[in-house]
């Protein structure tokens, strides 16, 4: 019997130790687990409140305890709710959150709301019912997932909807225009030479510029409008549910208006316009990427007719469109299949009437089209890119060119003027100017491998161009000085004039604009403005050309006021090599 009863014992004391085991295990459970642990009474009652319970909701394990659930951790406006379904559960058994992971909203004890996600399980014990909560606080993975939404929707800079998210916009507007039978208009706006502020003042500046002018852009719309980042310097206007047409040119004109004012870039004043194009749905199209192409097309007519101006879709816009782009892909492959050539237009000494210098003209033989205008070619060019081959190719033809012109004696052909200080002008653009990939150095090299002095070359560059030079823009210009490669300014007068510049960078020659010559005869302002560009020239050191003379008269105006050269229609019209050597053979 004492055997037997001391076995029982054992045996009892072992179920014990392994109760206490099993109890321990859970409570080490219980404590340590990484969500938070809550356990209710059939009351609403808190009775269990783990320490990641304590991290999450911020109230101590003996202030939790004790306490009614909805009065802890439940937001008010969802209290009613979690009571009406404890009570529905308790009668009926059926609970539709139980056994399931939801994402709800919890109530810090400071007062703050909370992401949670939460899993409850009843368990019934002695015929009543406790419940075990496992909650997880998930602010980070919803913030992430924010986050990661917004990068995909939004553009990083300026925080307006992106490319992605402007389909999504428009895609939607067009459902409702569908079904409300009203209009959508649809802009697309491009910045006039904001490459130029990225070039000048730097990438940094660009940017300030690009989240100021989403800044204005949007004081111009209504809240139901939506303004879009496409990229770079590109934006587009989504106006829904038109009813008055007018709106749009009105708000175009306001984003003109606002855009024109100075931009203050680390105090210094920086100005721009735009460009816009505006298409509506659905008279021009009914498909969002047809749309886009359409506005577009009517943005770049509107830089075509002079920038800073709108321009609604036509039907013709798409034949425009069409013949540009095979124009692009024509000229990509017009350098390498040799169809450019160099015309040279005299430039010639008015006290004497020879010829002293010429300038150098792209023309392009297309095949097809025949001589294509440079108006037509060089902003495509630019546009592309293109122009740096292009513009390298012209040096350097240039350069083979006066080579052999400085070369002519006068045994050999009769020139009458001395050709060993022959001069060609070549332009060079902005683009070329200011792009990295600009290859002006090896002009350098190019021309010591000729024999030829830096002064047989002159480079003919815009007044824009010096309009707030960069580093880079001087830099290049005293590389020119160095070389002994001359300066001059075409087309002077018509941009930004400034003595400041003239006397601040390396500049040779200063080239009077042919629409100031145009009417010397007939406009005394225009003859005003030529004499005193003249006086101011000389009395800076400068020499002065006059473009587009084409009359004896306007060559005599200039002439007794003392102008150095000119060219134009009067002594020749641009011309091959082989007929300009022709011109060199006498006095013009």
């Amino acid at each position: 019997m004492c055997d037997s009863f001391n076995e029982m014992a054992d045996g009892f004391n072992a179920m014990l130790a392994a109760h206490r085991e099993d109890e321990m295990r859970l409570r080490s459970t219980f404590e340590t687990a990484m969500d938070a642990m809550i356990q209710i009474n059939d009351r609403d009652i808190i009775i269990g409140w783990n320490p990641q319970a304590e991290k999450i909701f911020g109230w101590t394990r003996e202030e939790a305890v004790g306490r009614v659930l909805n009065e802890t951790i439940i937001p008010p406006q969802y209290r009613e709710a979690h009571a009406r379904g404890l009570e529905r559960f308790l009668l009926s058994g059926e609970g539709s959150i139980f056994n399931s992971r939801i994402e709800l909203v919890g109530l810090h004890r400071d007062g703050r709301e909370l992401p949670i996600e939460l899993a409850i399980a009843p368990i019934k014990l002695a015929d009543k019912y406790e419940f075990s909560a496992f909650i997880r606080d998930i602010t980070k993975k919803k913030e992430s997932d924010d986050l990661i939404w917004k990068q995909a929707n939004f553009d990083t800079l300026t925080g307006l909807p992106n490319r992605h998210m402007f389909h999504d916009r428009l895609a939607q507007e067009i459902k409702k225009a569908d079904r409300d039978e009203l209009k959508i208009a649809l802009l697309f706006i491009d910045l006039d030479k904001f490459k130029e502020i990225n070039d000048t003042l730097g990438h940094s500046m660009g940017d300030i510029m690009l989240v100021e002018t989403a800044r204005r852009i949007g004081e111009c719309v209504r809240e139901t409008d939506t303004v879009a980042r496409l990229g770079g310097d590109e934006f587009t206007i989504v106006l829904p549910e038109l009813d008055d047409s007018s709106y749009v040119g009105r708000v175009a004109e306001n984003i003109l208006h606002k855009l024109v004012e100075p931009f203050d870039l680390a105090n210094e004043a920086a100005y721009i316009s735009a460009s816009i194009g505006i298409t509506l749905y659905p008279d021009d199209a009914t498909g969002i990427e047809h749309l886009l192409k359409n506005a577009d097309q009517a943005m770049y007519a509107a830089k075509n007719k002079g920038r800073n101006r709108f321009d609604y879709f036509t039907p013709s816009m798409q034949q425009t469109a069409q013949t540009r782009l095979k124009l692009i892909n024509e000229l990509r492959g017009a350098l390498a299949a040799d169809q450019f050539m160099v015309y040279y237009q005299p430039i010639v000494e008015l006290a004497t009437g020879r010829i002293h210098k010429a300038e150098a003209l792209i023309r392009w033989q297309h095949p097809e089209l025949g001589l294509v205008s440079p108006a037509q070619f060089i902003p495509l060019a630019e546009e592309t890119g293109l122009i740096i081959g292009i513009g390298d190719w012209v040096f350097r033809e240039s350069a083979r060119q006066v080579k052999r012109w400085r070369a002519l004696s006068n045994p050999e052909f009769q020139v009458s003027v001395n050709m060993s200080a022959f001069q060609i002008s070549v332009n060079m653009s902005p683009t070329q100017f200011r792009s990295a990939d600009s290859p002006y150095k090896t002009w350098f090299i190019y021309l010591r491998e000729l024999d030829l002095p830096g002064q047989s070359i002159n480079i003919e560059i815009t007044e824009g161009l010096l309009l707030d030079a960069g580093p880079e823009v001087t830099g290049k210009l005293l590389e020119f000085r160095d070389a002994g490669i001359q300066v001059a300014i075409d087309d002077f007068g018509t941009g930004y004039s400034s003595l400041a510049y003239l006397k601040k960078f390396s500049i040779d020659y200063l080239k009077i604009d042919q629409s100031f010559v145009r009417n010397l005869a007939t406009d005394p302002d225009d003859m005003a403005l030529s004499e005193a560009i003249i006086v101011m020239a000389h009395k800076l050191g400068l020499k002065v050309i006059a473009e587009g003379v084409g009359t004896e008269e306007q060559r005599k105006l200039l002439a007794d006021a003392g102008c150095d050269y000119a060219q134009g229609y009067l002594f020749s019209r641009p011309v091959p090599a082989d007929e300009f050597e022709k011109l060199l053979g006498g006095s013009l």
